[in-house]
């Protein structure tokens, strides 16, 4: 019996260890134990056999998928960002369970159900198929590489069934949604997002920064779809997914469709719409995040309802009304942030010492009132955004008790006093921003004891004395803007030496004298500025500082009185700018080949006095302003670097010669272009004529009309002038008809024509126009002005009658031509014709009765024709003088002195409405002084001196 025990088919390494040692240290075989031990060794086999087993043969991943996993290593592009530190351990014949970010698990632990490539900047034209082929994975996690703004496969996703875990997020990726997405039911969380950051430089400019290589989109139409069977989400992150097509459904889809939310995230989505009544039913939220959208309507009061929730971030929508004080009660509430919603109004209410709230923004909101002092509080305020321009009163020194307080900032235009001198004791401060608000006086001395501070605002308000060197001891900051206030001194440049860290300055629009200072051409070291503005500073000459600053992308030095030349090392400083504003000074030369070796997107020499060629950027630019010079020419092939220019800006110059057909080719992105008040003769290229918004042809043209009226419509025109020229010829019919915006109105009419370019800033259409009668500049044109001016040219033949379909026309001048035969009666359709001047022509038959039916019609110039018969008899038409006749020998009737040769009763038309026409002229005029804004196609405005006016 022993000797078969000893015989047991046992690996050779068990047999060597089936051994005991016995007293004197020395060992024997399991033959010679006694047999109660061989049986209690023997009972261990099974223990130490499976032991043994897995030693000698580990178990190894699935083939198939370890090949998925080195075809999708092979797809990504081996020279570009963290490659060999990511697929270090993704070698052929590895078990593949144990390579880095990949985990096994299922039920004979071999199938891959984990993998994250997560931030090792891989870079790849396509996420490649064979993920798809990893159908065990649970969670993947391929966030922040870069899939060269691809789209995401259409099929695939759908094979992936077991994923809880689903991160996409700072991968540009472009396209639609796949709608295999929605079909992973088993979905906790999911994101789709791009990660931004938006910093705010001032008021005007800001700075988006975002996580992707490039800003592809992806979109999602139907939000409906995407979620109908994700019910188990509880987070769900979708920044900057286009979700314009939704509308306002995308509310009740997620409410309808995810029940478990906790954290919704979705900015830069395009969300528009109010935040529905469902919403209410997500009971679990914690994080609503739903910035930068176009979300209107009030704040609903359930939010604060919401038991658990944390974070609520709502700024830069269109949210209006009242703001539910309750909401900033929660008990819960980290976090509330309202900032840019202008319509929105508020209090801030009485905060009580159990408030966990640690940041709060109502800034660019209608907020009002004092701000309470019991916001000391909250003793974990970290950040405290008050920058409402409502707010009123004293600042409560309260607030010199937040000790943590990382981030104040203050507004109001009733704020009074100045700066108060507990500012010094918030040290914990990184930023301190006042700004459009009404405090005055000196900066307290003590500020110099923030010496943590990176960033310090103070614009727009009333502060005074000198602060140069007061701010030189913050020796932290990164950015300091003073624009905008009454300081005065004089500003060393070369004393930016002291500030380091320096990116951002702003110094315009005070009583500062701003220098180059000592040494300014020395090797000393100079902060790495890339925002510098120096507007209206009293800068004599070009600062020689800038020669060392070669990191500034953005630089303003306008409104200074700097002559002479434009330095050539300007050119060469950067090959980029965002902007370069050298606009309203003396220069008088670019100093350079006109073809310039760098980008400027926004580039402004306007108001100087440079002559010879324009300087044209030949890395492109968005807006290029060279107005007000005495500019004679521009460079040959100029329009070739016009490609990606938005707004072309050339008026008042000495320019002289034709327009070249080419520059069709090459404006495609074209919406503005400024020629008036040239010399520039010849043909028009036709492409300007297409989807012009407002244009005026000054020069020595002929006009003519050909083509196929259905084909080119002016859908957005509004304002029609080439007054004052040399046209000839005859109006066509057909090209009246194209007018389809002065037929049927598109908007409300109480918006300003105005362009959005630059981080929303605007260019506001100004026009010098003849209306009733008299020469006016309006500087700000309501969209529901509707004009039509063609006078003083040599147009001869009929007028119109197409003319007579416009019924959206407030003002008609074909004054001063040739025209002949008789006034259309398809004019007495004009019902909002508030202006019209047909005087100095030949125009012949009788005035069409119906004329006398046009009430708004406040000014009638019909003078110096040969028009005949009885003047049309009304109420109305009666209050017109004999000045709007006179001159037709063949009129007769009152307001003229000759009477009618002939008996016959007058025609009296009645007066249809009681509506004074002297309102609809206050309206316009008071409505000229506000502002709105509507989209346009092309600017066209061309110009030279006019002609003298013919009597």
């Amino acid at each position: 019996m022993s000797g078969q025990t000893s015989q047991v088919d046992v690996p050779v390494f068990i047999r060597v260890c089936l051994c005991h040692r016995v007293a004197n240290g020395s060992t024997q075989p399991i033959s010679n134990m006694s047999s109660s031990m061989r049986v209690a060794l023997l009972a261990m086999l099974p223990i130490i056999l499976v032991d043994t087993q897995s030693m000698a043969a580990p178990i190894q991943c699935l083939p198939g998928q370890a090949a998925a996993l080195l075809q999708l290593k092979r797809s990504f592009d081996a020279t570009v960002g963290d490659y060999f530190a990511a697929f270090r351990s993704w070698v052929a014949g590895a078990d593949c369970c144990h390579w880095d970010g990949v985990r096994c698990g299922g039920n004979d632990g071999r199938a891959i159900t984990f993998l994250d490539l997560r931030g090792h900047q891989l870079q790849a034209e396509v996420l490649d198929a064979a993920l798809f082929s990893l159908t065990s994975l649970e969670y993947l996690d391929i966030s922040s590489n870069d899939f060269s703004a691809s789209k995401l496969p259409a099929t695939g996703f759908e094979l992936l069934a077991e994923l809880t875990h689903l991160d996409l997020s700072d991968d540009n990726f472009a396209g639609e949604v796949p709608a295999g997405i929605g079909h992973l039911t088993n979905l906790v969380y999911l994101d789709l997002s791009t990660s931004f950051l938006d910093e705010e430089l001032d008021e005007e400019n800001s700075v988006l920064y975002y996580t992707s290589y490039s800003l592809s989109q992806l979109s999602e139409p139907s939000l409906d779809s995407l979620l109908a069977n994700l019910t188990n989400l509880q987070e769900l992150r979708l920044g900057m997914v286009d979700m314009s097509s939704n509308g306002a459904r995308w509310c009740d889809a997620i409410a309808r469709f995810s029940p478990k939310l906790q954290i919704i995230s979705m900015p830069y989505c395009s969300l528009s719409g109010p935040i529905c009544q469902s919403f209410s039913a997500l009971k679990s939220l914690v994080v609503i995040e739903l910035h930068y959208n176009y979300l209107s309507g009030p704040i609903p009061e359930f939010l604060a309802d919401l038991s658990n929730l944390s974070v609520l971030q709502l700024s830069n929508n269109n949210f209006e009304g009242w703001f539910p004080p309750i909401i900033f009660q929660h008990k819960k509430l980290r976090g509330i942030d309202l900032s840019k919603n202008f319509g929105i109004s508020g209090n801030l209410p009485n905060f009580s010492a159990d408030s966990n709230l640690q940041s709060i923004s109502v800034s660019n909101t209608n907020f009002s009132g004092t701000i309470p002092s019991s916001i000391s509080n909250l003793k974990s305020l970290k950040e405290l955004a008050l920058g409402a321009s409502g707010f009123s009163g004293e600042l409560p020194s309260s607030i010199g008790k937040l000790k943590s307080l990382d981030l104040l900032e203050v507004s109001g235009l009733e704020l009074v006093g100045s700066m108060p001198s507990w500012i010094s004791n918030l040290t914990s401060l990184t930023v301190l921003n006042f700004f459009h608000c009404g405090l005055s006086g000196r900066l307290p001395a003590s500020i110099v004891y923030l010496t943590k501070l990176t960033k310090l605002a103070l614009y727009d308000c009333h502060f005074s004395g000198e602060v140069v060197n007061l701010i030189l001891n913050l020796t932290q900051l990164e950015t300091l803007l003073l624009h905008s206030n009454n300081f005065v001194g004089t500003a060393e440049l070369t004393s930016l030496s002291k500030l380091q860290n320096l990116s951002v300055l702003n110094l315009s629009n005070n009583k500062l004298v701003v220098i180059d200072g000592e040494n300014s051409s020395s090797e000393a070291t100079y902060p790495s500025i890339s925002f510098l503005r120096l507007s209206s500073c009293s800068i004599s000459s070009f600062p020689n500082i800038l020669r060392h600053l070669p990191e500034i992308t953005s630089l303003d030095l306008s409104y200074n009185q700097i002559r002479g030349a434009i330095p050539q090392w300007v050119w060469k400083t950067s090959g980029y700018f965002s902007l370069l504003n050298l606009s309203h000074n003396k220069f008088t030369s670019t100093g350079s080949d006109p073809l310039l070796p760098l980008n400027i997107e926004f580039f402004d020499l306007s108001f100087n006095k440079i002559e010879g060629v324009i300087p044209i950027p030949q890395k492109g630019s968005i807006t290029l302003d060279y107005s007000n010079n005495q500019f004679s020419s521009m460079p040959l092939n100029f329009s070739t670097y016009l490609k990606k220019t938005i707004i072309f800006k050339v008026s008042k110059n000495n320019l002289s010669g034709n327009i070249p057909p080419s520059i069709c080719d090459r404006i495609k992105s074209l919406q503005l272009i400024d020629l008036s008040n040239n010399y520039l003769t010849g043909i028009i290229p036709s492409c300007l004529m297409e989807d012009a918004v407002h244009y005026r042809f000054i020069g020595q043209m002929d006009i003519s009309y050909t083509g196929d009226a259905n084909n080119c419509q002016f859908t957005k025109l509004r304002i029609a002038d080439i007054a004052s020229n040399n046209f000839s010829g005859m109006l066509p019919e057909e090209w009246f008809k194209m007018l389809k915006s002065m037929m049927t109105s598109s908007d409300n009419g109480t918006s300003v024509m105005e362009s959005q370019y630059y981080h929303g800033q605007t260019y506001q259409f100004t026009a010098a126009l003849t209306y009733k009668g008299n020469d006016i500049t309006i500087s700000k044109i309501l969209t529901s002005l509707v004009l039509i001016d063609v006078s003083n040219n040599d147009f001869h033949g009929s007028i119109p009658s197409s003319i007579g379909e416009l019924a959206l026309l407030h003002g008609l001048n074909m004054s001063r031509n040739m025209l002949t035969g008789p006034i259309p009666t398809q004019f007495g359709n004009l019902n909002n014709l508030e202006s019209l001047d047909l005087s100095s022509n030949k125009l012949s038959n009788e005035i069409p009765e119906k004329l006398a039916s046009l009430n708004f019609l406040a000014t009638l110039n019909l003078s110096y024709n040969m028009l005949a018969g009885r003047i049309p008899q009304s109420s109305h038409f009666s209050t017109f003088s004999n000045a709007s006749f006179e001159g037709n020998i063949g009129l007769c009737g009152a307001p003229l002195s000759k009477q009618c040769s002939y008996r016959s009763e007058p025609n009296i038309m009645p007066h249809a409405s009681k509506k004074d026409p002297i309102d609809v002229l206050l309206f316009l005029f008071t409505g000229l002084g506000f502002g709105v804004c509507f989209g346009i196609t092309i600017l066209v405005i061309w110009g030279s001196n006019k002609r003298n006016q013919q009597a």
